[in-house]
């Protein structure tokens, strides 16, 4: 019997919660609805609950109070995507009700829970059932009814778990997207892992860290060493490129030696690690998609992320007040301070040279599978050192990280809720230096409305969704975030999407190619729109962008 629990009780619980979501952070990434290359839910609420682990492992205290504070702390900086927003907003409530207290009772532990189900949905916009928010509604639900009839605080987290997964299991019934792919909720799940590693706590047990054994820690947390390099220009190949395969039978059958001839044309700073079951490979490449694509041969594609290596060393050359090969001044370009910071989230050097030339102040380099967290975002508004900041996060997982950190700076900021590039570069063209912020928010949003986005993606496993039958592999055509067609040929993907985004009213198509585009299929869409659109101006940018062929708006 538990009968109350202290900070060092309940640091424990986090640990235990951390490790068990870290576990089994591939499982909750699995679990993404679109078969697009981007589930990182998983990854995204590991992450965020590793922040708040790291602060209260840095905060040794028996008040529990404090330790929650810290504990909030952590996860508000460090939370990434929606699904981590959330979470770091659940537990935010949850801390805020214990942070008067030294211990805390079975019937104040109920309240904690109550109370992190209702911050939760206040901070989100329009909640929706069967999502993660349900869960924790249910299990909150389930504490304050098992308060009413013990003191006993572990009898309460078995209730919460217990409720936890129950609900987690009803989501499809509540989502129908759910039941259509046949899956439950992932941030409910991701959730209920932690809900799951608290229980275990209580219990006394310990949650062993289970990863693969080509797992190394050093492997993704890639310090690049920039000693000896002057000029970024000199880095030959430019992205950190990571990736995560899982062997699937029917496949190319994987031998370690060959694979590794193969991958060592892509770059250099080459490692590869396998086991029976999966490789991961680490490679410094020009074409990132090229190696998804090549590592796609062999299985499912778990993990991958690519990282512009350019773009960081010059942020090491600014952070150590050296010229860079893109400033014509000795002034380091971090050192710059603007009135009013203009900040865009960007994947791709040519989408972020765009970006620049178009009057961002700051690029943050992310997008699918790579979310920056709320501190990210932070911390780039405390360096402009400006009076006000305009934020696009031009990805719709990043949107609630985007407004956290707007609320939390000391300077006034907004949020421009652009869920594309396109929409960014839209509402860049309605930014007027001379107005006032609230009046560039107002029309850079009502911009979002005169354009139409599209992408080209490709699947990552089997599915049926909205009626359309998805194979593994196959190319994916998108609109506004909606799959629309499924073809294994990239010319009908490409024709379809295009019929589905342009109509009579349609002025201009401007095509942003990725890092797998070729030429081949770039005139195909040019000589497409000129025969069926002759109407339709078309614009072509080089946005070297990976996972995304293309992007398209239209205007």
């Amino acid at each position: 019997m538990v009968t109350k629990i202290n900070g060092n009780l309940f640091a424990d619980m986090i640990i235990q919660g951390a490790q068990n979501l870290s576990n089994n952070a591939d499982l909750v990434d699995s679990l993404n609805v679109y078969p697009v290359p981007d589930g990182d839910t998983g990854t995204n609420m590991n992450l965020s609950m590793t922040s708040g682990k790291e602060e209260v492992q840095n905060n040794p205290t028996r008040h529990i109070g404090d330790l929650g504070k810290s504990f909030s702390k952590g996860l508000l900086m460090g939370a990434r995507g929606n699904s981590g927003v959330i979470l770091s907003q659940i537990f935010r409530g949850f801390s805020k009700a214990l942070e008067e207290y030294d211990e805390i009772d079975a019937k104040q532990f109920a309240r904690s829970f109550d109370a992190g189900v209702k911050t939760a949905y206040k901070a989100v916009m329009k909640p929706v059932e069967g999502t993660i928010l349900t869960v924790a509604k249910d299990a909150g639900q389930a504490a304050v009814d098992t308060a009413e009839k013990t003191e006993d605080c572990l009898e309460i987290m078995t209730a919460v778990y217990e409720a936890a997964q129950k609900s987690l299991e009803n989501t499809p019934n509540l989502l129908p997207v759910l039941k259509e792919v046949g899956v439950v909720d992932s941030g409910g799940k991701g959730l209920t892992l932690v809900y799951e590693g608290f229980l275990k706590a209580m219990k006394g047990e310990t949650i062993e860290a289970q990863t693969p054994k080509v797992d190394k820690e050093e492997f993704f947390n890639d310090d690049h060493d920039f000693h000896g390099v002057i000029n970024t220009e000199d880095i030959v190949y430019g992205y950190c490129t990571e990736m995560m395969v899982r062997f699937q039978s029917g496949k190319a059958p994987f031998d370690e030696a060959i694979f590794r001839e193969d991958m060592s044309k892509f770059g250099d700073s080459l490692l590869v690690i396998s086991d029976d079951e999966i490789v991961k490979v680490h490679v410094h490449t020009e074409t990132p998609g090229e190696v998804f694509t090549f590592g796609q041969k062999y299985g499912e594609l778990i993990k991958v992320k690519a990282e512009n290596m350019r773009e960081q060393h010059r942020e090491v050359l600014r952070k150590e007040g050296k010229k860079t090969d893109k400033q014509e001044t000795s002034e380091p370009k971090a050192a710059e301070k603007v009135e009013t910071a203009i900040i865009t989230i960007s994947m791709g050097d040519g989408i972020t040279e765009l970006f620049k030339s178009m009057g961002a102040t700051h690029v943050i380099s992310g997008g699918q599978t790579m979310n920056p967290s709320t501190e990210d975002i932070v911390n780039v508004i405390k360096e402009s050192g400006c009076k006000r900041a305009i934020i696009l996060p031009n990805n719709k997982n990043i949107q609630m990280a985007s407004q956290q950190a707007a609320e939390i700076v000391d300077v006034e900021a907004v949020v421009v809720p652009t869920r594309t590039v396109p929409q960014g570069i839209a509402a860049m063209f309605s930014y007027d230096p001379s107005a006032a912020l609230e009046d560039n928010a107002e029309a850079m949003t009502a911009a979002l409305d005169d354009v139409k986005s599209g992408s080209i993606t490709y699947a990552v496993r089997d599915t049926k969704i909205d009626g359309i039958n998805i194979e593994k592999d196959a190319y994916m055509g998108l609109v506004e975030d909606k799959i629309i067609v499924s073809d294994r040929d990239v010319k009908a993907t490409l024709q379809q999407t295009l019929e589905a985004m342009i109509d009579e009213d349609s002025e201009i198509l401007t095509v942003i190619a990725g890092e797998e585009a070729t030429d081949e299929q770039t005139a195909f869409i040019e000589s497409f729109v000129e025969e069926h659109f002759e109407d339709v101006e078309i614009e072509i940018q080089n946005g070297q962008q990976p996972i995304y062929p293309y992007l398209f708006s239209v205007e």
